[in-house]
C-alpha cells in the first residue's frame, strides 16, 4: 500500500507533465513491470488511466474559469484540441464546448489514497449549512407544494431529525436500481414483484421499505420536485429511474437535482428538462445499452460504470477474485476506498463476494 501511495503522490506531481512509466520506476527503485503491476493489482485501474481520468477532471475546472480549449489541451498534455476533445467525450458524454457553455455536474475523480485518514464521515452540522446555503440561494424550493426526495432513508432521516428542508414535504428513494432486473413501467404491481424478487424479499416487505415511503409522490400534486442524490453510480441510476417515472405520469412541474459526492458535501444544483429520461431509463436498464441521447455527464458517466459493472468480469470483480483471502470487512472497506464512483453498499459488494469466493 504504502509504495503505491508513493507512486501515485510521484504521479499527482507530474500530472501536468509528459509521463514516463520509466522516471516512475526510476524513482520509485523497482521496475518499470512491478510498478505497473502493482498499481494496478491494489487501485483496481492502470496507471494509464487513472492518469488520463485525473487529467480530464482537473481540465474542467480550467474550463469552468472559460480558459481557452485548446490552452487547456495543451496543459494537460495532448497534442491537439481534436484529441483532448476526444478523449473528453468518451469520458463525459459532451465535447469541452458543450460542458464549458452548459457547466453541468460531473463525477468527481479525486486522488487516490490507499489508506484511510481516520476522519470518518460529514458531521451532520456541515451538511446543515451547505444546506442553509442552498436554502439561502433558492428560498422558493424550500415552500409548500414542493416535495424534496432523498437517496435512502439515512439522509431523509438526518434532514427530518434536524428539519432541514422548511416547509417543504421530503421523501426517502429506498433502492438500488444499479442491481437487479427492472421493468419498463415504473412502481407498478409488475415493477414491484420484479424488484421484489430481485431482492430475495416479499412484495410487502418492499412495498413497505420503497413504495410506502413515497406516498406523497404518488398522491400530491406539486409544483416543483428536488432530487437530493450523490454523484456516484448507485445513486444516478435512482436519479434515473425518478425522472423516468415523472415522464411516465407526465409531470409538468420543475425539477433540479441537487448532486454532491458522499464524502465531500457540497451540492451543485441543477434544474433538469424532462422528455427523454424514459428513453434513456428503457435502453440502460432493460437493454443495456448506451443511451442515444445527450445527458448530463454526471449521468453518462454512472451509466457507462453501470454498464462495465454487468460485465461478468468487470474491475471490481478482477480486483475482489484477487484479494479474496481478505477478512470481508476489509475488503468491503477497500472497496468502498478504491472504488467510490460505483457507489455500492456493504450488501451489493457482499453479493458479489459470495458469487467469487
Amino acid at each position: 500500500m504504502e509504495q503505491v501511495q508513493c507512486m501515485i503522490d510521484w504521479i499527482e506531481d507530474h500530472l501536468k507533465d509528459r509521463f514516463s512509466l520509466d522516471e516512475l520506476s526510476d524513482y520509485m527503485g523497482y521496475s518499470p513491470y512491478y510498478c505497473s503491476f502493482k498499481f494496478h493489482q491494489v487501485t483496481g485501474v492502470s496507471i494509464k488511466r487513472y492518469i488520463l481520468l485525473r487529467r480530464l477532471y482537473l481540465s474542467t475546472e480550467d474550463l469552468s474559469k472559460n480558459k481557452r480549449i485548446i490552452d487547456v489541451a495543451f496543459t494537460y498534455g495532448y497534442s491537439s484540441q481534436e484529441a483532448y476533445s476526444r478523449a473528453f467525450k468518451r469520458v463525459f458524454g459532451i465535447n469541452p464546448g458543450q460542458y464549458q457553455m452548459k457547466k453541468v455536474p460531473v463525477q468527481s475523480i479525486v486522488k487516490l489514497t490507499t489508506y484511510k485518514n481516520g476522519a470518518g464521515s460529514t458531521m451532520n452540522v456541515s451538511r446543515k449549512i451547505e444546506v442553509n446555503k442552498v436554502k439561502n440561494e433558492r428560498s422558493d424550493l424550500f415552500d409548500k407544494n414542493i416535495l424534496h426526495i432523498m437517496n435512502g432513508q439515512l439522509m431523509y432521516d438526518e434532514f427530518k431529525t434536524n428539519k432541514l428542508l422548511g416547509d417543504a414535504d421530503y421523501a426517502p428513494f429506498n433502492e438500488a436500481m444499479c442491481v437487479n432486473k427492472t421493468t419498463e413501467e415504473i412502481f407498478n404491481h409488475t415493477f414491484i414483484r420484479t424488484r421484489a424478487d430481485g431482492h430475495n424479499e416479499s412484495e410487502e416487505s418492499y412495498m413497505d421499505k420503497v413504495i410506502v415511503p413515497l406516498h406523497d409522490l404518488f398522491n400530491k400534486e406539486y409544483t416543483c420536485i428536488v432530487l437530493w442524490f450523490g454523484e456516484d453510480m448507485f445513486c444516478q441510476m435512482n436519479v434515473l429511474t425518478v425522472l423516468s417515472y415523472l415522464e411516465q405520469t407526465k409531470y409538468k412541474g420543475k425539477v433540479f437535482l441537487n448532486s454532491f459526492r458522499e464524502d465531500e458535501f457540497k451540492v451543485n444544483q441543477t434544474e433538469l428538462t424532462l422528455g427523454h429520461y424514459h428513453l434513456t431509463y428503457k435502453e440502460t436498464m432493460i437493454h443495456h445499452v448506451l443511451p442515444s441521447n445527450e445527458l448530463m455527464p454526471i449521468m453518462y458517466q454512472a451509466i457507462k460504470i453501470y454498464l462495465d459493472m454487468l460485465k461478468a468480469e468487470n474491475e471490481v470483480v478482477k480486483y475482489i477474485r484477487k484479494n479474496k483471502d481478505l477478512p470481508t470487512k476489509q475488503l468491503i472497506q477497500t472497496l468502498f476506498h478504491l472504488f467510490p464512483t460505483i457507489g455500492y453498499g456493504d450488501s451489493q459488494y457482499i453479493e458479489l463476494m459470495n458469487k467469487i469466493k
